[in-house]
């Protein structure tokens, strides 16, 4: 009887497995080159082509509780709704993770929100959780980096530390391609004052925080 080999992994599969492992065992991942190349260059010509005036202020908090502190946060953002074919696909890819992960670590990811980030020179973001303990919103933190040629000098690292020491965990250069995923409520982290235009797409996978007559929205 013949043996029945299994199909080959896709690259997708094998990045997620990467991804997956390195959340297993420390709780977040850096991976240089991460994105595929099809759909790092069309989510690139379309951050190129966004209009300035598709940008607001980012501000802090959710919903009616959302303020803006420009002592703590100067970047830009535009959400990604869905509404081109580089969106589309970006969308398509992170469900595809999403569904990677809940299969292989049972996180119960519910839902996904992202949105385009731009820092100008001389702007930055303090440091910060993106979701507090036991509130069960956010559950995982995605980055990824839109930047060609980016140099040491032109600033604008992610810093990622430890809850608990409050020690350097990681310092990420925000070169174009690199994925960081990491666990949203363990991990502080700020991104240091950018020197040339940083652009980037900062994610969330979020559980299902609603309960009783309270819905939990997206954002």
């Amino acid at each position: 009887m013949l043996a029945i080999t299994p199909p080959p992994s896709s690259p997708d599969d094998l990045l997620f497995a990467r991804i997956a492992d390195d959340l297993s065992h420390q709780g977040y991942t850096v991976i240089p080159n991460a994105l595929p190349d099809t759909l790092a260059s069309s989510l690139f010509e379309q951050v190129m082509d966004l209009d300035s005036h598709a940008y607001n202020e980012a501000g802090i908090g959710r919903q009616n509780d959302l303020t803006l502190n420009q002592f703590v946060r100067r970047d830009e953002i535009c959400w990604i709704e869905g509404q081109s074919p580089a969106e589309n696909n970006w969308l398509k890819w992170t469900a595809g993770l999403q569904q990677y992960l809940n299969e292989h670590l049972f996180l119960g990811l519910f839902s996904f929100e992202s949105h385009f980030a731009r820092y100008q020179p001389g702007d930055f973001y303090r440091k910060h959780l993106d979701a507090f303990r036991g509130e069960a919103n956010r559950r995982l933190s995605v980055v990824t980096y839109l930047n060609p040629g980016w140099l040491p000098e032109d600033g604008g690292e992610l810093v990622i530390y430890d809850i608990d020491s409050d020690e350097e965990v990681v310092k990420v250069t925000p070169a174009y391609g690199t994925l960081v995923v990491f666990l949203s409520e363990e991990f502080p982290h700020e991104v240091l004052t950018a020197k040339r235009h940083r652009h980037s797409i900062a994610g969330w996978f979020r559980v299902n925080g609603s309960c009783n007559e309270r819905v939990d929205p997206p954002r």
